[in-house]
């Protein structure tokens, strides 16, 4: 969910060149793409019944060292005194001391970072999925309970999704050394984008090596993962709080942890209507279970409870013959 000015659209190739390659190839133009979130029955008629999307900490995921460890790609690059050096001297010709502001704000803000920042995590759908779903995904996620995949289209533009603070970017599932190649592209970019640098507001430049870090330590994971696809919405609620988002302290797993929620509910305000269920919503794929019909008819009332039209012919059960 971008928000992209002509402007915007070029600082985010300047800055996030893997990420914005990433969204261009994947949205293709159009204004919507299709993810799917894979998740436990249960969980999956919460969201429907509340049209809330529950974002949790990045400290409770399963693999919670990931923030860390994208954290230390990024300490290991700028330790290096010539790569420090390069990269401030390339903005030094564009606008004088902004990189050692952005990086001095974002070691300021960074155990904020690492102790307060909130994902929801969906994965890139295709056509070939829509009946029966992924079977790693299905393994991979919401254990031995009945599971559902539910399948969105995300806007590429979206008032809400800037209401709401969210940032929405692909996982990138690099190395070490193609981590730091990709800060040496952005020096790169931004010696051959010094013009158009110099005529944007200093602030926003500064904004944007923050996001450029921020992003890339949260949105870091290993490469052992790339069949996920994974993107993460992202929300920092003390960076960059919205009146709209809600948290509450919840228990999962036997652990209680505060949660932030999306609103995907156009009652809570006018500029969520493009982000409401009835507008993301695509399909609902159950997952390999003795109870499909049960299910079936569950989903399609909630969906229709929810204002998804024709709820009947948009939940599919799938037959992927595995053991539950």
């Amino acid at each position: 969910m971008t928000n992209a000015t002509p402007e915007q659209e070029q600082l985010n190739g300047i800055f996030l060149p893997y990420a914005t390659m990433k969204i261009h190839d994947f949205y293709e133009d159009r204004t919507h793409a299709r993810f799917v979130h894979y998740t436990s029955a249960e969980a999956a008629l919460q969201i429907i019944k509340s049209k809330r999307i529950w974002m949790r900490n990045t400290n409770c995921m399963v693999d919670y060292s990931e923030v860390r460890r994208g954290y230390g790609f990024f300490f290991n690059f700028f330790r290096d005194n010539n790569n420090k050096e390069m990269f401030i001297r390339a903005f030094e010709e564009c606008s004088s001391g902004v990189a050692q502001e952005a990086i001095g704000l974002f070691d300021q803000w960074w155990k904020d970072i690492s102790l307060n920042t909130y994902i929801a995590a969906v994965s890139e759908h295709d056509v070939e999925e829509d009946s029966h779903g992924r079977l790693s995904m299905w393994r991979a996620f919401g254990g031995n309970v009945a599971r559902v995949a539910i399948v969105i289209n995300v806007p590429y533009l979206s008032e809400g999704s800037r209401a709401l603070k969210l940032i929405f970017s692909p996982v990138a599932y690099l190395k070490e050394a193609q981590v730091h190649d990709e800060l040496l592209t952005v020096i790169n970019n931004v010696r051959t984008n010094c013009a158009f640098l110099r005529s944007v507001e200093r602030q926003l430049v500064i904004n944007m090596i923050f996001l450029m870090l921020l992003v890339g330590v949260v949105c870091l994971k290993h490469e052992g993962f790339h069949e996920e696809r994974e993107w993460r919405a992202i929300y920092a609620p003390k960076i960059f709080p919205s009146s709209l988002m809600e948290s509450s302290t919840e228990i999962i797993g036997g652990i209680p942890q505060p949660v932030f929620k999306i609103p995907i509910d156009r009652r809570v305000s006018d500029i969520l209507a493009d982000l409401d269920l009835s507008m993301l919503f695509d399909r609902l794929v159950i997952g390999p279970s003795p109870y499909p019909w049960p299910m079936y008819e569950s989903f399609v009332a909630a969906l229709t409870e929810a204002g998804v039209a024709d709820a009947g012919n948009r939940v599919f059960v799938s037959d992927i013959p595995i053991r539950t």
